[in-house]
């Protein structure tokens, strides 16, 4: 009987001295439980739940799995913390976001969704939680716990998007100063002011930011089931592939920006949807006329004064190994915060923020089986830094140019700031859907967007621009836009294979803009440059292509960025011209109108360069233009002296469809891509849906990973992998099989 007291109380003992079971632990551990993770040959998540916030807890798991750092670097910066890891110089881009958004709006915002977001965003949190916890080992820059409001800092859809278009150079001229307001007196009623135009420094020439787009009918394909090309142009890495799928029917795979919930880009069966950046008039700014009043700011509204809204916003920023703090007193008007000075105004600056209505339109968008379900989606109407290509089963095809477009009074110019003391000037709430640039199902058979303009979409079966007001679209065409054309009138009998091959076709049309203007100014002024005539005789020959192998393509690259830079402020050109001269009127006056002699010169340099670096000009485009990946930082280390591989696209900006753009200012003799192809998929719809896909590099960000660069050689070829869908096809290709906090057991 003394044995089995004494048994007893070592029990008691053992249990009493254990620590308590943790509910928010065991909560996780019983929602991974009901979370099934199948990795692919390729290293791509599909993540099967019972729930649609089973699906974004897994794939939030996922993403934390392929590359942390970056789901946290996104928040970081969203949230308005990235100086507290980067320093003082990203103190303006915290603040930016602060203005737009504080932590207590962003709290109330997810508090006062409707309980379904609300899961979604529990689970978007729990997941990254869950994966801090059974990852020890990893240490974050700064975020040690992930909160379901901070999904709310997102315009809509896409990082960044309509925020980063807010300057910060011009915050920090006025705010690093306490942003003083200049004198205002009250404006008599009917008195206006000369809207200023602010004179900008063409900056030097870079990769256009944008995507591409390409919508096929039935008509056109070989099978007679409709097609899509989802081909963003991003910076690498910037987006990882993901499945998502549960018994609420949602089953979507695509591009998803590293830390969001949902696909941003890509298809489920029956519907596929693409963006691009739009060129609709989506951010404006109000010049306002503020007063004091005693202690007190106003500024002027009609007839009336109304109090500036003030507050103050607390910054922390690195400083040495510790946080240095400064406090900014920021203002707003009706408007949007005031961010800078503009004629001796403080100004406004509108844009859409609805972030409750943008995550539940993000979302619903990759659960439509149909056109129907996909416009009445549309008419959320907060998508508002992009424009749609979509694709489905049925067989339609459409193009919605942006969104969110605020209905404007047109005897205004909103590309330049507008009075705001000005009742006349504000937005007079948003253009419908069906008032907004759309094409649907045109009888030529294609829809094409490459962040062009809509007016050509569609060739003959565009919109016509006269039936819009003009803030509706920036009338300008690009090189890509041009070259979709081309590739696109009269052609059909499209598979997969055939789409893909559009899709990089190789002919540059900027090029044969540039180029013959060089040769001609040659065959003028031979005998002053008769070390020219070899690389003169390489391009004259050239048939504007690119290649890994093409000489012509690096001595024409060279030439049209060096030019393109020394000539952004030329003498002998106005500065209003540069105001009204768009980027393919730029080649153009460089090809046919510039002057000849100065041609040469550039051109002269370009070759010195080449020789000086590499001792010849005569160098194969992929033994400069190179792909190389070596580490997960967010900003590549490039090296010449590390393993890289050649590559033979080009630029946007000559009209390449396959982007590929180069960062210069690497310490580096060679140019290694940064942006541009980076997730590109085609999509087959019918019975059953069909796609293909590609990464740069690989799904992961840990250079251990095998998947930190197993695609990169396909990437180099444009060799497609094809996309495992249907669950049995996932389960054949399945390389692991694990629950979420189980992988490897």
């Amino acid at each position: 009987m003394r044995t089995a007291c004494i048994g007893l109380l070592t029990l008691l003992l053992a249990s009493c001295s254990q620590e308590p079971a943790n509910p928010e632990v065991a909560a996780w551990e019983e929602q991974a439980s009901r979370i099934t993770i199948h990795r692919d040959d390729f290293g791509v998540p599909h993540v099967y739940g019972k729930t649609d916030a089973d699906a974004v807890f897994g794939m939030l798991y996922a993403q934390c799995e392929d590359d942390f750092n970056r789901v946290e670097r996104n928040y970081i910066w969203a949230i308005g913390r990235l100086a507290e890891i980067e320093g003082e110089e990203a103190l303006y881009s915290d603040l930016r976001a602060r203005m737009f958004m504080t932590r207590e709006e962003a709290i109330a915002a997810y508090e006062n969704s409707p309980p379904w977001l609300r899961d979604l965003c529990d689970a978007f949190a729990d997941g990254v939680n869950y994966y801090l916890h059974t990852h020890p080992e990893v240490t974050p820059k700064l975020l040690t716990r992930f909160e379901p409001w901070m999904p709310m800092y997102f315009s809509e859809g896409s990082i960044g998007g309509d925020i980063e278009r807010v300057r910060t150079d011009r915050i920090r001229a006025w705010y690093e100063e306490g942003a003083e307001f200049p004198e205002a007196a009250f404006l008599e009623s009917g008195e206006q002011e000369a809207a200023g135009q602010e004179v900008r420094e063409r900056e030097p020439e870079s990769e256009p930011q944008g995507s591409n787009g390409i919508a096929l009918s039935g008509e056109l394909t070989d099978s007679g089931h409709a097609m899509l090309l989802i081909n963003p142009h991003t910076s690498f890495y910037f987006r990882g592939e993901v499945h998502m799928v549960s018994e609420e029917g949602l089953n979507a795979y695509g591009a998803v920006t590293w830390g969001q919930f949902f696909i941003y880009q890509g298809f489920n069966e029956k519907t596929g949807w693409m963006h691009t950046s739009t060129y609709t008039d989506v951010l404006d700014e109000f010049r306002e006329v503020v007063t004091r009043v005693g202690d007190s700011l106003y500024y002027q509204y009609g007839e009336e004064l109304r109090p500036v809204e003030q507050r103050e916003v607390a910054l922390a920023y690195r400083s040495g190994d510790s946080l240095a703090r400064r406090t900014f007193l920021v203002y707003r008007t009706h408007h949007g915060p005031l961010t800078h000075v503009a004629e001796g105004r403080p100004v406004a600056t509108a844009m859409m923020w609805d972030p409750v209505n943008a995550l539940q339109q993000s979302f619903i968008r990759t659960k439509q089986d149909g056109y129907q379900g996909f416009r009445k989606m549309m008419d959320i109407r907060t998508n508002s830094s992009n424009n749609t290509v979509y694709a489905d089963a049925d067989g339609n095809i459409a193009y919605f140019h942006g969104n969110f477009i605020p209905r404007r009074d047109p005897r205004f110019n909103y590309r330049e700031p507008v009075d705001g003391s000005d009742p006349a000037t504000d937005w007079q709430g948003l253009h419908t859907v069906d008032e907004n640039i759309l094409i649907r199902n045109p009888a030529n058979g294609w829809i094409q967007n490459c962040n062009s303009t809509p007016f050509t979409a569609a060739l003959e079966y565009s919109p016509k621009r006269e039936d819009y007001p003009g803030y509706m679209s920036r009338d300008e065409e690009n090189y890509r836009g041009i070259h979709a054309i081309q590739l696109l009138r009269g052609r059909k009998g499209y598979t997969l294979d055939s789409l893909i091959s559009l899709a990089y076709d190789p002919y540059l049309p900027a090029f044969e803009d540039l180029i013959p203007g060089l040769v001609a100014a040659y065959e003028e002024h031979a005998s002053d440059y008769p070390d020219l005539a070899g690389p003169i005789g390489t391009l004259r020959q050239w048939d504007y292509r690119t290649s890994e192998a093409s000489v012509a393509m690096t001595l024409g690259h060279f030439y049209g960025d060096l030019y393109s830079w020394k000539a952004r402020r030329p003498a002998h050109i106005s500065e209003g011209d540069w105001q009204d001269m768009s980027g393919m009127e730029f080649v153009k006056y460089l090809g046919a109108d510039s002057p000849p002699a100065e041609r040469l010169e550039v051109f002269r340099e370009v070759i010195e360069k080449l020789e000086g670096d590499f001792g010849t000009w005569e160098l194969p485009w992929g033994t400069v233009n190179r792909y190389q990946r070596i580490n997960g930082d967010v900003r590549q280390p490039f090296n010449d002296s590390l393993p890289s591989i050649p590559i033979g696209f080009a630029s946007g900006r000559w009209g390449a469809l396959a982007a590929y753009g180069a960062r210069y200012h690497n310490d580096t003799k060679k140019i290694y891509g940064t942006r541009g192809n980076s997730f590109v998929a085609v999509v087959e719809f019918g019975e059953k849906v069909r796609a293909k896909s590609i990464l740069a590099g690989g799904q992961s960000g840990d250079p251990a990973s095998p998947h930190f660069d197993d695609q990169a050689g396909m990437y180099r070829r444009a060799e497609f992998k094809e996309v495992p869908y249907y669950p049995e096809d996932v389960i054949e290709r399945a390389a692991e099989t694990y629950h979420p906090g189980q992988r490897g057991d």
